[in-house]
């Protein structure tokens, strides 16, 4: 029997994303609690930004037709500092203005303080040096922000930036998405957890702390379900246990085709499998599915992806697949991998003739060096990198050859 061909990395992503369905609940926090969170509707401005017009130079506000010959004189008439209101300029006068101070009624440009001279002897007068033109260093009423304005769009991720303009337009609460809730388990009678001693043949499970890092990083509740059993009734128990509560269950080993493999036959029996294989390296084998949350249908299902077991291949697949696939689940808009097109300095000549991620850093003649050893279970090689090179198919690598570089900080949020 002829095995259906694999699918490219494209093919699986797109496959993936078309299944994804944003969750619908939300929930109002307050404006320090929303870092990290997705705007779950879009924000009003309450109030102008700025609420009037305002300097944005430390100087003096004048009147310009009362400077249009450089080196006129004029009075002080008042001194303005942020925080209060002034008087009507007057014809003749200056204001003594610091940054943020309203203008006053009747100044239409402000001089900044550099560009005048307090005459000898004269405290109460200024020289104003040059002649300004109106509006010069005025921010005007309303221009960030105007009453009811969007001000932050639905779907956003809050970062600090965000929460600032919040603030500024006199929120103190948010609306958010409610957290994507993750299970997570992994299969292998070899691994045991840090600190347990080691049996002969045991490893540490290293997938556990990496993959429930990158879940939090991206604003998931995740629940750890540690290490399941290299057996089909556990990992089928495991499974029906992770569909209850959560909107994706996220595995590690178990699926490939060996007689320990259990992911795609207890997959299949309390739920269904989509996906199977795609052309890369490392990560060829990846599972796409759906468990059943309960034997009552309107109960409906958790989202399943199982990931490969080897540590690269483990954390390369999710980058790739579970990333942008919480995104959509969240509601921000998924975007294609920020890339960028750099030096290799180093050859590759051995092409495969799947699709290859290498780990790679940039060096400090702009160029990028490759990990001498790019073994999917070499993790280090991802720790020591700052991001992967995309390698199409079939195509070796030389020195001074422009590659597609895909930095791992546009990866992680």
């Amino acid at each position: 029997m002829t095995k259906p061909p694999m699918l490219t990395a494209q093919q699986a992503l797109d496959h993936l994303l078309s299944n994804a369905q944003v969750v619908s609940d939300s929930e109002r926090v307050p404006m320090q609690a929303a870092l990290g969170r997705v705007l779950a509707e879009d924000v009003k401005s309450l109030v102008d930004v700025p609420p009037q017009d305002n300097t944005s130079m430390d100087g003096y506000a004048v009147r310009t037709a009362d400077t249009a010959i450089p080196g006129n004189v004029l009075v002080i008439a008042q001194r303005i500092p942020a925080g209060s209101m002034g008087t009507p300029l007057h014809a003749g006068s200056a204001a003594r203005i610091f940054t943020g101070a309203p203008i006053p009624s009747g100044a239409d440009a402000v001089v900044m303080q550099e560009d005048c001279v307090i005459p000898d002897g004269a405290s109460d007068q200024v020289q104003i040096n040059i002649a300004p033109s109106a509006g010069q260093w005025i921010r005007r009423q309303g221009e960030d922000l105007s009453v009811g304005k969007t001000a932050l769009s639905a779907g956003i991720l809050l970062r600090p930036q965000e929460l600032g303009v919040a603030a500024s337009a006199g929120l103190t609460h948010l609306n958010v998405k409610r957290r994507v809730k993750v299970a997570a388990f992994f299969t292998g009678d070899e691994l045991a957890l840090p600190g347990e001693p080691l049996k002969p043949g045991g490893i540490y499970n290293s997938n556990r702390d990496t993959l429930l890092a990158c879940l939090r990083s991206l604003g998931c509740e995740a629940t750890d379900l540690g290490i399941v059993p290299d057996r089909l009734d556990a990992t089928r128990e495991a499974l029906r246990k992770a569909s209850k509560d959560h909107d994706l269950i996220i595995t590690s080993g178990g699926v490939s085709v060996g007689e320990e493999d259990h992911i795609k036959p207890a997959v299949s029996a309390e739920g269904r499998l989509d996906l199977w294989q795609i052309a890369i390296k490392p990560g060829k084998p990846l599972a796409f599915g759906a468990v059943r949350k309960s034997s009552e249908p309107q109960d409906g299902e958790a989202w399943f992806i199982g990931l490969p077991g080897n540590p690269v291949s483990s954390f390369v697949t999710f980058l790739l697949f579970v990333r942008p696939f919480i995104l959509k689940l969240q509601g921000r808009d998924v975007k294609p991998m920020q890339s960028y097109f750099m030096r290799a300095d180093f050859d590759w000549l051995k092409a495969d003739r799947r699709n290859e991620f290498l780990r790679v850093k940039v060096n400090a003649e702009g160029g990028l060096e490759l990990f001498p050893n790019q073994s999917s279970g070499v993790l280090t090689s991802a720790s020591w990198g700052d991001g992967l090179v995309d390698c199409p198919p079939g195509q070796p690598v030389k020195k001074g050859d422009l590659v597609k570089y895909i930095p791992f900080d546009a990866l992680l949020t």
